[in-house]
């Protein structure tokens, strides 16, 4: 049923008229979609034995371009250019990559503000705990939750974001802080609330960002937002968020990136090692924040 789906997907793309589709994963099913297109190219890498559904397909050399956006970026270049590896290195160097840039909708943003009942008075501290990759990306809640006091403290807002699927460590999160502050309104729990545009938008409005290596991590670097990531299990020297204002965190250990969804060694002290203290050392305070509200 689910392969029939996909080629009924890549079937309403045949009216649009493309000549061209490149294609990002390394899946066969992914492929079956734009064979089912009719598109007359399609590009990828080898992935899992796709001959035959792709008709440009590419080998690829991971030493040589070992940054995710680097691989996607080689898919748009003539074929016969990726035998001249130096050429393409220096062409898809991450200095010559544009960064990501978001546009934020100032419309969606104000409606946003204005259904959730929020005020712009205090500055706002973003914190993303959530990660679809597993536990060993997920940066522990009490230590958000620490740090969220830390900002709650000072007079700034905490807002949260995540996907419905992060309900559960953003409850836990929300349960820690509520545990040491009584009142505890500005804090703010978004998490499962907003669609992906919604998040960005908010998102926007915050001074800084602390957020485990995710699709919401990448977001806050294309906002160009003071942003601290921390990573686990998985390496930035891969898919490392593209920002001005970027501080990433992570442990050097002897099992580190081990890029396991579980802690084969069940301590977890690539992110358990990375405490509140030193996340906080890395974050604007009070008194050096700029004021970015519009």
């Amino acid at each position: 049923a689910a392969l029939r789906e996909r080629w009924r997907l890549g079937a309403t793309l045949r009216a649009h008229g493309f000549d061209w589709a490149i294609i990002l994963p390394n899946s066969w099913k992914s492929a079956l979609i734009l064979t089912a297109s009719g598109i007359a190219r399609r590009t990828g890498w080898v992935g899992e034995f796709r001959y035959g559904l792709l008709n440009d397909i590419r080998k690829l050399d991971k030493q040589q371009l070992p940054l995710m956006i680097q691989r996607f970026a080689a898919l748009a270049e003539p074929a016969i250019t990726l035998n001249d590896l130096e050429l393409i290195q220096a062409r898809l160097s991450q200095d010559c990559l544009p960064r990501p840039k978001l546009v934020v909708d100032l419309v969606n943003r104000q409606q946003c503000i204005a259904r959730f009942k929020l005020s712009l008075d205090q500055r706002i501290l973003a914190l993303c705990p959530g990660a679809e990759f597993g536990v060993t990306k997920l940066w522990p809640a009490e230590y958000y939750a620490k740090t969220a006091l830390a900002y709650l403290e000072q007079g700034w807002q905490v807002w949260l974001f995540g996907s419905p699927n992060d309900q559960a460590t953003g409850e836990a999160l929300v349960a820690a802080v509520q545990a040491e502050m009584t009142n505890s309104q500005a804090l703010h729990n978004f998490i499962g609330q907003t669609k992906l545009g919604d998040a960005v938008d908010l998102m926007s409005l915050a001074q800084a960002v602390v957020s485990n290596d995710s699709g919401l991590m990448h977001i806050a670097a294309a906002l160009d937002l003071h942003l601290v990531a921390v990573y686990g299990s998985t390496s930035p020297e891969f898919t490392p968020p593209l920002g001005e204002r970027t501080k990433i965190l992570q442990k050097s250990l002897y099992c580190s990136p081990c890029f396991a969804r579980v802690c084969k060694e069940q301590h977890l002290k690539c992110l358990r090692d990375i405490t509140p203290n030193i996340v906080l050392e890395h974050l604007p305070t009070v008194s050096s924040a700029t004021d970015t509200t519009p």
